[in-house]
This record gives structure tokens, C-alpha cells and sequence, in this order.
């Protein structure tokens, strides 16, 4: 999917968060967004999934060229935009099955039937290396930080999304499930090659599993350096401080 965000600000309880924010994502292609806490990472995640509590109050933000401003978040999941939330809310009463079939049924024309669905949904959780009793647990509910992680990326198999916004993906995941849901997600967009990716992180060490070909800096609310692998490379060497001579666009 093309994502393009265009001349964007954004306005949260009147403080400005981004501001002449400019970013093109092709078809196919992994960008990441790196910077310190405070600049504005996860604000244009829930930005592009239009939460309701973030003003656009300049900009555009339009999904293979047509403005998605105007749409809602069940909207925009329905075009195929999904994210991976830093923090997986947890709730009572609902069962993984139930929460992702009701996901899947709402987005399909044609609904699976049962079997279908369920077949489709166990294959997954052994991509994941997940415990299919887990399935029939209530949604988060008493799951960790690594098994919520894991949650997210079997529902975004099931939806089978065209863009994705990972949103420190690697947070409360270990290095043996690192590697696991990194390995999922690569064998993905291997079979769905037009999928694009947008990477949120503090850290190199998920760009290491999920190799961007682009890779922005981000400072006072606007990308300030952008480059390939490399400059996620130097950037862990020399930190945010501008050390290695970034010169503000």
C-alpha cells in the first residue's frame, strides 16, 4: 500500500506534536522512524489509524492517494492498515478466537466458515510458536508483554493487512521471540510483496531482524535526517545528540 503523509501537524490538547511532518511510503517498501522519548513516534502511529484525540490541524495523510482523514479507525483497518500496539490493551470477557474472528468477519465480503476459520487461525499460532489453548483465553487477560506482542501479529495474519505500523514491536518481547515474530513477519511480506511497513523504534536492534530501506530521524515533531541502514547504524554508535554531524533539513 502507498502511505504518504503530507505537510502534517498535529495538535494534542493544543500543544503542537508534529509539525510539517512529510513522509512517502511505497508499495513494498520498510521505513523506520527513530528518536529519543518526547518526539512524536507513537503520535503518528495512532495519527495514521485516526484516533479521535490527535488533531490534524494542517495536512493530509492519503492512503494509495485518496485523504483518509475523514475516516474512522475501523475505516482505515478495512483499507488494510494495521498496528501493533507499544502497549496491547487487555479485555475481560472476549477470547482471542472471538475478538479476531469478529475483526476478520467484519473486514471479509466473504466470510469463512467456522472450520475455515479456525484451521486458518491454528496454522498461524504455530508460525508464532504460540499455545492454541491461549485462543480461548479472555483478550490480554493475564497474558505478558512478549504473549501480547504475539497476539498482535497473529490478528494481523488473520487480517492480512497492506500496511503495518510496528510500534516498538521489540518491547517486552525476549530475544528467542524477537526472533520469532520477526521471522513471521519477513515469511509475510515474502508471500505479500506489496505489503509496506512503517518501523517505530527507539532502538537498532529490531532493524537488525527487519532490515529498513529507509530510515528517518526524528526531532522536534519533524523528520530531520533520513538515509538507508546506515543511518540506523550510526545513530546507535552516536545516540540523538547529532554527533555525527546531522545537519537539520
Amino acid at each position: 500500500m502507498n502511505i504518504e503523509l503530507k505537510d502534517l501537524e498535529i495538535k494534542v490538547e493544543d500543544k503542537v506534536i508534529l509539525d510539517d511532518f512529510n513522509l512517502k511510503i511505497n508499495k513494498g517498501e520498510i521505513h523506520a522512524i527513530m528518536g529519543p522519548n518526547g518526539v512524536g513516534k507513537s503520535t503518528l502511529s495512532k495519527v495514521i489509524m485516526g484516533y479521535p484525540d490527535y488533531q490534524v490541524t494542517k495536512g493530509d495523510i492519503l492512503a494509495e492517494g485518496n485523504s483518509i482523514l475523514n475516516l474512522k479507525i475501523d475505516e482505515r483497518s478495512r483499507l488494510g492498515i494495521f498496528l501493533v500496539y507499544q502497549n496491547p490493551i487487555s479485555i475481560d470477557g472476549v477470547t482471542m478466537r472471538e475478538i479476531i474472528k469478529a475483526s476478520v468477519d467484519s473486514k471479509d465480503t466473504e466470510k469463512k466458515t467456522l472450520y475455515e476459520f479456525v484451521k486458518e487461525i491454528e496454522n498461524s499460532a504455530e508460525k508464532l510458536e504460540m499455545d492454541k489453548k491461549n485462543l480461548h483465553r479472555d483478550f490480554n487477560v493475564g497474558f505478558s508483554g512478549g504473549e501480547r506482542k504475539k497476539n498482535e501479529i497473529l490478528w494481523a495474519l488473520m487480517l492480512k493487512p497492506k500496511f503495518i505500523i510496528l510500534d516498538e514491536l521489540d518491547s517486552g518481547l525476549d530475544v528467542d521471540s524477537l526472533k520469532i515474530v520477526t521471522d513471521t513477519l519477513n515469511q509475510y511480506l515474502k508471500e505479500n510483496p506489496d505489503t509496506s511497513i512503517l518501523i517505530i523504534t527507539h532502538y537498532t536492534r529490531i532493524l537488525d531482524y527487519i532490515k529498513p530501506g529507509f530510515v528517518h530521524m526524528v526531532k522536534n515533531g519533524k523528520i530531520i535526517k533520513s538515509g538507508d541502514f546506515s543511518l540506523a547504524k550510526l545513530i546507535e554508535k552516536f545516540g540523538y545528540n547529532q554527533s555525527f554531524d546531522i545537519k537539520e533539513d
